[in-house]
This record gives C-alpha cells, structure tokens and sequence, in this order.
C-alpha cells in the first residue's frame, strides 16, 4: 500500500485553521471576562471609630474634616455633631456614583449596628435597587452625586426601639442638593439616638 501523504496546501491550511480558531478563542475571552478594575477603597482618615476611605466626594471629605474638628474637643458640642452626623449619613448615602453595585450601600458606618441589615435590605430594594454593577470599571449609568445636606430642623425627643428608651433622641429633617438633578429624593428625615457616647442613624424616612 501507498503511503498517504499530506499536501504543502493542506498542512497550511490546517495551520491557518489552527491560529483562527486560537485567535477567537482569545478575543472571546478578552470580552468576556475583562480584567476586574475593584478594589477595596484604603482607610484614608480615621476617628473615634468612623472611617474616611479613598472614592468618598469633596463634600463628604470635607464633612468628615468638621466631624473630627468636633470630636476632638474638650466639650464636644452634641447638636453640633448630630448635624454633622446626619450630613455625612446622607452624604454617603444618597451619592450613587461612587458605588461599586446596589450591594454596596454607604452610610452603614453610622447606623446603629441592630438595624444595619434591615437598613441595607431596604436600601437595595429602593434607593440601591438600579445601580448598575461597576466591577470592572465601565459602568456608564449617570447615578447621583450630593452636592450639600442643608439641615431644616432638629430638635430632642423620646424615642423608643427594641425596649429600650432614648429621651433625648435628635429627630433631624433635612435637604438634599445633588450636582444634577437625576429625580432622587430631596428630603430625608432622620432619628439619631445615643449609644454610650456615640451618636447613631435608628431611623430613616
């Protein structure tokens, strides 16, 4: 029997088959799964416990250098950090851009640690609920950025929460400025109560 043999023809075409079926193999690959661009945001300023991480806003930066102005006085005026609480919390909370997907919901540091998984459950079913995932960097959704949370009232009063009994509780309404107005909530009331020495978020309407 004759030996087979293979043509110069068709070893180069096996070839040219070869390297196109690698090259979509690759260019497949390269669209499907590009490389992850998230990182978990450094601790950039830090006091009494509340942290200042990489990614935060202007204003929320700015906010945080007047919360630590606040507490490391002799006295610390409390009203005076109840309303810079409440701007912070808002701040955080209501700035969309800067989230990386609905799963990450900002303002849970000032949240009384009872109520923190109630409040993000809510947050990803109202607030949070459109935000694109933004893992890779290439979002291209146009979310909300807080301009500045003007405080229009405060005042004490009993609140009561799991028992438990706080007379002299902040009941805080506010408003909401964004840098584009994108149809997000512009007034947000809050309930700040006391644990031990800290000022948290029991409530939000």
């Amino acid at each position: 029997m004759k030996k087979r043999k293979l043509s110069r023809k068709k070893i180069l075409l096996f070839i040219v088959i070869i390297i196109g079926v690698g090259g979509v193999i690759f260019l497949a690959k390269s669209f499907t799964k590009p490389k992850a661009s998230f990182k978990k945001p450094k601790v950039i300023s830090e006091i009494n416990g509340y942290e200042l991480k990489e990614g935060a806003s202007s204003y929320y930066k700015n906010l945080f250098n007047d919360l630590k102005t606040e507490l490391s006085k002799d006295e610390v005026d409390e009203e005076n950090y109840a309303i810079i609480i409440s701007q912070l919390f808002i701040s955080d909370c209501f700035t969309l851009a800067n989230k990386v997907s609905n799963t990450d919901v900002g303002g849970i540091q000032f949240v009384h640690e009872p109520f923190q998984d109630d409040f993000v459950l809510i947050a990803k079913e109202t607030l949070y609920s459109h935000v694109e995932n933004n893992i890779y960097g290439n979002r291209k959704q146009e979310l909300p950025i807080v301009r500045e949370v003007t405080i229009t009232s405060i005042e004490t009063k009993k609140y009561e929460y799991l028992g438990k009994e706080d007379n002299n509780a902040y009941f805080v309404k506010t408003n909401i400025e964004y840098t584009k107005d994108l149809g997000y909530p512009k007034e947000a009331s809050l309930i700040i109560i006391h644990n031990d020495s800290k000022l948290e978020i029991a409530e939000l309407e």
